[in-house]
């Protein structure tokens, strides 16, 4: 398996799981745009855009760091364009970054509200729209969204109606555009995790360190993502892969290097349990 020269389009690339699987496609010498919003030092979120891209050159890739908010049909188009233009084409597609609100009907406001769907749905549909017509001319084109396996139990929706209805609409994507690009062999899929991840999303909002202690790293995502991306665009389409599973049928059955404190009991992910 190799992802040499491959051109990969990641949105929430500066950290987490984006700049995980930015750095292991940058091992095989992949030219990957790294597309996010933080361009200065944060105080509650690690690194930025040029960090990560020198991340990504240090590992031995290629790195094209672009400040884009994925809502702008404009921002993303200029993006797209940039990253054509540099590297000659888009051949993976990581739809990644996302919004976050764990709140009840009555405590979601609307601007949270507006901005988990400008991000989870609206920059997904918007980012595969316009990376699109360069998939097509690509050899093994993917498309891939964090996103969770779709079930209909009101236990995920109960709390979070919100949140879920974001993260569902990114899965509803997988579920349709893998029908609809059928037919120019592009491989769209969903992965998730079977266990909370070490984000920035877990330090800040869902639970601080403590939680953190019952995470695993962001690589497990990474190394699942490698060996999605490695299979031909024209027989895995349409699935919605959960990150423990996919390594484990491809014979990587310990899991346990990928937990942030060994031998802590791990928190099981959304939409999963």
């Amino acid at each position: 398996m190799s992802l040499k020269n491959k051109i990969l389009f990641i949105t929430g690339a500066t950290r987490g799981i984006g700049k995980a699987i930015a750095l292991k496609a940058a091992q095989d010498g992949a030219k990957i745009a790294v597309i996010g919003k933080t361009d200065k030092p944060h105080p509650k979120l690690e690194g930025t855009l040029f960090t990560a891209a020198q991340e990504i050159e240090k590992a031995g890739g290629k790195a094209l760091p672009i400040l884009c908010d994925i809502r702008f049909e404009e921002q993303v188009q200029s993006a797209v364009e940039k990253t054509a233009q540099t590297f000659g084409g888009i051949d993976i597609l990581i739809n990644n970054a996302g919004a976050i609100r764990l709140t009840d009907t009555s405590q979601t406001r609307i601007k949270d509200f507006d901005l988990m769907f400008g991000v989870n749905v609206r920059g997904t549909f918007l980012c595969s729209q316009k990376c699109l017509p360069y998939l097509k001319k690509a050899s093994n084109p993917h498309i891939l969204n964090i996103s969770p396996p779709l079930n209909m139990s009101p236990q995920w929706f109960e709390s979070y109606v919100a949140y879920t209805l974001s993260k569902y609409g990114m899965s509803e994507c997988v579920l349709g555009m893998a029908e609809e690009f059928k037919s120019d062999h592009i491989a769209v899929n969903a992965l998730w995790p079977k266990t909370i991840i070490a984000t920035a999303a877990i330090q800040n909002l869902l639970g601080g360190p403590e939680m953190m202690t019952h995470a695993r790293k962001p690589e497990i995502v990474a190394e699942s993502a490698y060996i999605i991306l490695n299979k031909d665009s024209k027989t895995c389409s349409g699935n919605f892969f959960i990150d423990e599973d996919v390594l484990k049928a491809d014979g990587i059955t310990d899991l346990s290097s990928y937990a942030v404190e060994k031998g802590a009991v791990l928190q099981p992910d959304l939409f999963v349990a």
